[in-house]
């Protein structure tokens, strides 16, 4: 019984490898060492952080940037993250960095915006550009963090 109720308890966890917040629409993406994530908000200076908006927050995973040949902030994630297969979280679930908490709200569709990197690139990345969240519980986070979900 030991082993069943470790297994239970393990929740998959994942590194922060890099952070952006998206300032300017249409403009390229800052990349930052740490960031503020505000309840009910987003992060900090970004431009998708307003009231009301659910897609605050984009969560990508390296491997899948590394895939397609990607920088990170190249398809307009705020978190990229190592050891954490970003599409298998389900929304509902919760994203946790140190006291920070995010909801997961839905898969990111990829939109137009993918092809002006690469031709075709918006049809490879169906299911994979990530997840959206909302903030939940807001504060620091920064490149190095561990993510867990729930």
């Amino acid at each position: 019984p030991g082993r069943q109720s470790r297994r239970v308890n393990k929740m998959p966890q994942g590194t922060i490898t890099n952070l952006h917040i998206a300032r300017v629409k249409g403009t390229p993406s800052d990349p930052v060492q740490k960031a503020t994530a505000i309840s009910g908000l987003g992060l900090e200076g970004d431009r998708s952080a307003y009231e009301g908006n659910t897609r605050q927050v984009l969560f990508v995973d390296k491997e899948i940037l590394d895939g397609f040949g990607l920088e990170p902030g190249q398809v307009k994630e705020n978190i990229t993250v190592t050891g954490l297969n970003v599409a298998q979280v389900q929304p509902g679930q919760v994203f946790t960095i140190g006291d920070v908490t995010l909801e997961a709200v839905g898969d990111c569709e990829p939109c137009g915006k993918m092809d002006a990197i690469r031709l075709g690139l918006k049809d490879q990345l169906q299911g994979k550009r990530g997840m959206l969240a909302k903030v939940i519980n807001g504060g620091g986070i920064k490149v190095g963090d561990s993510v867990r979900v729930e």
